[in-house]
Protein backbone atom coordinates (compact mmCIF):
# COMPACT_ATOMS: atom_id res chain seq x y z
CA UNK A 1 0.00 0.00 0.00
CA UNK A 2 3.34 2.42 -0.04
CA UNK A 3 3.28 3.48 -3.38
CA UNK A 4 0.04 5.29 -3.83
CA UNK A 5 0.25 6.55 -0.04
CA UNK A 6 3.76 7.97 -1.40
CA UNK A 7 2.78 9.23 -4.37
CA UNK A 8 -0.31 11.05 -2.88
CA UNK A 9 1.69 12.72 -0.43
CA UNK A 10 4.62 14.08 -3.08
CA UNK A 11 0.97 15.32 -5.29
CA UNK A 12 0.19 16.99 -1.94
CA UNK A 13 3.91 18.42 -1.30
CA UNK A 14 4.02 19.75 -4.76
CA UNK A 15 1.10 22.23 -4.22
CA UNK A 16 3.01 24.47 -1.84
CA UNK A 17 6.19 25.02 -4.49
CA UNK A 18 6.05 27.74 -7.41
CA UNK A 19 5.60 26.52 -10.68
CA UNK A 20 8.84 26.36 -12.80
CA UNK A 21 10.79 24.70 -10.07
CA UNK A 22 13.15 22.35 -10.51
CA UNK A 23 13.01 19.05 -8.37
CA UNK A 24 15.20 16.13 -7.47
CA UNK A 25 14.24 12.49 -5.71
CA UNK A 26 16.18 13.90 -2.71
CA UNK A 27 13.75 16.78 -2.43
CA UNK A 28 11.06 14.12 -1.55
CA UNK A 29 12.89 11.58 0.98
CA UNK A 30 10.53 12.28 3.63
CA UNK A 31 8.22 10.42 1.90
CA UNK A 32 9.73 7.22 0.83
CA UNK A 33 12.56 5.16 0.53
CA UNK A 34 14.76 6.09 -2.58
CA UNK A 35 13.24 3.80 -4.68
CA UNK A 36 9.11 4.85 -4.44
CA UNK A 37 10.26 8.14 -4.32
CA UNK A 38 11.75 7.71 -7.99
CA UNK A 39 8.56 5.34 -8.91
CA UNK A 40 6.08 8.25 -7.61
CA UNK A 41 7.88 10.58 -9.43
CA UNK A 42 7.46 8.79 -12.47
CA UNK A 43 4.06 8.08 -12.00
CA UNK A 44 3.09 11.94 -11.70
CA UNK A 45 4.59 12.46 -14.93
CA UNK A 46 2.71 9.91 -16.67
CA UNK A 47 -0.18 11.96 -15.15
CA UNK A 48 1.46 15.10 -16.57
CA UNK A 49 1.90 16.86 -13.24
CA UNK A 50 5.64 16.60 -13.58
CA UNK A 51 7.74 17.16 -16.69
CA UNK A 52 11.09 15.11 -16.48
CA UNK A 53 13.94 17.14 -17.80
CA UNK A 54 16.88 14.78 -16.78
CA UNK A 55 17.58 11.30 -15.26
CA UNK A 56 16.58 12.09 -11.33
CA UNK A 57 15.40 15.96 -12.59
CA UNK A 58 11.84 16.95 -12.39
CA UNK A 59 10.10 20.46 -13.34
CA UNK A 60 7.06 21.35 -11.77
CA UNK A 61 5.52 22.82 -14.87
CA UNK A 62 4.31 26.54 -15.34
CA UNK A 63 2.49 26.29 -18.60
CA UNK A 64 1.62 29.29 -20.68
CA UNK A 65 -1.61 29.34 -22.52
CA UNK A 66 -0.22 29.51 -25.98
CA UNK A 67 3.36 28.75 -25.34
CA UNK A 68 2.73 25.34 -23.57
CA UNK A 69 5.55 24.17 -20.75
CA UNK A 70 8.03 26.85 -19.92
CA UNK A 71 11.61 25.28 -19.72
CA UNK A 72 14.04 26.44 -17.20
CA UNK A 73 17.03 27.86 -19.13
CA UNK A 74 20.01 25.74 -18.49
CA UNK A 75 21.65 28.50 -16.09
CA UNK A 76 18.52 27.51 -13.85
CA UNK A 77 19.20 23.74 -14.15
CA UNK A 78 22.76 24.09 -12.97
CA UNK A 79 21.98 26.69 -10.18
CA UNK A 80 19.72 24.10 -8.93
CA UNK A 81 22.09 20.92 -9.12
CA UNK A 82 24.16 23.22 -7.33
CA UNK A 83 21.99 24.41 -4.19
CA UNK A 84 21.29 20.59 -4.15
CA UNK A 85 24.57 19.43 -3.82
CA UNK A 86 25.71 22.39 -1.96
CA UNK A 87 28.20 23.27 -4.42
CA UNK A 88 29.94 26.18 -5.86
CA UNK A 89 29.51 26.83 -10.04
CA UNK A 90 31.11 29.62 -12.06
CA UNK A 91 30.11 29.65 -15.74
CA UNK A 92 32.98 28.93 -18.26
CA UNK A 93 33.73 29.48 -21.71
CA UNK A 94 30.73 30.32 -24.17
CA UNK A 95 28.40 30.40 -21.44
CA UNK A 96 30.09 33.42 -19.57
CA UNK A 97 30.99 35.28 -22.89
CA UNK A 98 26.97 35.38 -23.41
CA UNK A 99 26.38 36.72 -19.97
CA UNK A 100 28.43 39.41 -20.51
CA UNK A 101 26.89 40.17 -23.68
CA UNK A 102 30.06 39.19 -25.66
CA UNK A 103 28.31 36.88 -27.43
CA UNK A 104 24.74 36.39 -28.68
CA UNK A 105 25.80 32.36 -29.57
CA UNK A 106 24.14 30.43 -27.04
CA UNK A 107 25.87 27.33 -26.47
CA UNK A 108 24.38 23.94 -26.03
CA UNK A 109 26.64 22.55 -24.41
CA UNK A 110 27.52 24.57 -20.75
CA UNK A 111 30.66 24.10 -18.62
CA UNK A 112 30.82 25.15 -15.12
CA UNK A 113 33.40 24.68 -12.83
CA UNK A 114 32.56 23.34 -9.20
CA UNK A 115 34.01 22.57 -6.12
CA UNK A 116 31.32 19.35 -6.45
CA UNK A 117 30.84 16.42 -7.95
CA UNK A 118 32.43 15.82 -11.83
CA UNK A 119 29.63 15.00 -13.76
CA UNK A 120 27.21 15.99 -17.30
CA UNK A 121 23.73 16.00 -17.17
CA UNK A 122 21.90 15.67 -20.51
CA UNK A 123 18.63 17.99 -20.49
CA UNK A 124 17.09 17.13 -24.22
CA UNK A 125 19.39 18.46 -26.66
CA UNK A 126 21.32 20.46 -24.34
CA UNK A 127 24.47 19.45 -22.22
CA UNK A 128 25.67 20.83 -18.47
CA UNK A 129 28.97 19.52 -17.75
CA UNK A 130 30.22 20.47 -13.90
CA UNK A 131 33.88 20.52 -14.02
CA UNK A 132 35.81 20.14 -11.06
CA UNK A 133 38.28 22.65 -10.09
CA UNK A 134 40.78 23.71 -7.34
CA UNK A 135 38.82 25.63 -4.49
CA UNK A 136 41.04 28.44 -5.93
CA UNK A 137 39.37 29.48 -8.64
CA UNK A 138 35.86 29.31 -6.89
CA UNK A 139 36.93 31.89 -4.15
CA UNK A 140 35.70 34.81 -6.86
CA UNK A 141 33.80 37.14 -4.54
CA UNK A 142 32.30 39.22 -8.11
CA UNK A 143 29.51 37.68 -10.12
CA UNK A 144 30.76 40.39 -12.45
CA UNK A 145 34.38 39.53 -12.39
CA UNK A 146 34.15 36.47 -12.19
CA UNK A 147 32.37 36.23 -15.57
CA UNK A 148 35.02 38.69 -16.48
CA UNK A 149 37.65 36.22 -15.69
CA UNK A 150 36.34 33.45 -17.46
CA UNK A 151 35.50 34.94 -20.37
CA UNK A 152 39.10 36.03 -21.05
CA UNK A 153 40.51 32.90 -20.48
CA UNK A 154 38.22 31.59 -23.18
CA UNK A 155 39.51 34.21 -25.90
CA UNK A 156 42.82 33.89 -24.60
CA UNK A 157 45.85 36.53 -24.30
CA UNK A 158 46.68 35.97 -27.54
CA UNK A 159 42.96 36.39 -29.23
CA UNK A 160 42.11 38.89 -27.19
CA UNK A 161 41.86 42.79 -28.73
CA UNK A 162 41.76 46.31 -27.35
CA UNK A 163 37.96 46.72 -28.17
CA UNK A 164 36.71 43.52 -26.47
CA UNK A 165 38.83 44.46 -23.19
CA UNK A 166 37.39 48.01 -23.35
CA UNK A 167 34.11 45.94 -23.46
CA UNK A 168 34.54 44.24 -20.60
CA UNK A 169 36.07 47.01 -18.61
CA UNK A 170 32.94 49.23 -18.98
CA UNK A 171 31.01 46.31 -17.55
CA UNK A 172 33.09 45.75 -14.69
CA UNK A 173 32.30 49.06 -13.82
CA UNK A 174 28.99 47.67 -12.46
CA UNK A 175 31.18 45.37 -10.30
CA UNK A 176 32.51 46.63 -6.39
CA UNK A 177 35.79 47.92 -6.19
CA UNK A 178 36.78 45.75 -3.15
CA UNK A 179 35.40 42.59 -5.35
CA UNK A 180 37.24 43.27 -8.62
CA UNK A 181 40.93 43.75 -6.44
CA UNK A 182 39.85 40.51 -4.28
CA UNK A 183 39.13 38.90 -7.62
CA UNK A 184 41.93 40.24 -9.72
CA UNK A 185 44.68 38.70 -7.47
CA UNK A 186 43.02 35.07 -8.26
CA UNK A 187 43.32 35.83 -11.63
CA UNK A 188 46.82 34.77 -14.24
CA UNK A 189 49.14 38.32 -14.45
CA UNK A 190 47.65 39.28 -17.79
CA UNK A 191 44.29 39.40 -16.80
CA UNK A 192 45.23 40.72 -13.32
CA UNK A 193 46.40 44.01 -15.08
CA UNK A 194 43.00 44.10 -17.22
CA UNK A 195 40.38 44.16 -14.32
CA UNK A 196 43.42 46.41 -11.87
CA UNK A 197 42.76 48.89 -14.98
CA UNK A 198 39.16 49.48 -14.10
CA UNK A 199 39.86 50.76 -10.44
CA UNK A 200 42.62 52.98 -11.61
Amino acid sequence: MERPQVENRIAEALKTYPNGSVLFVDDFLDYGNPESVKKALLRLKEKEILVRLAHGIYLYPKVDKELGVLFPSTEEIAKAIARRDKARIIPTGVQALNKLGLSTQVPMKVVYLTDGAARTVKVGKRTITFKKTSPKNLLVKGEISGLAIQALKTIGQNKIDEKTIEKIQVILKNEKKENIINDAKLSPAWINKILMQVIE
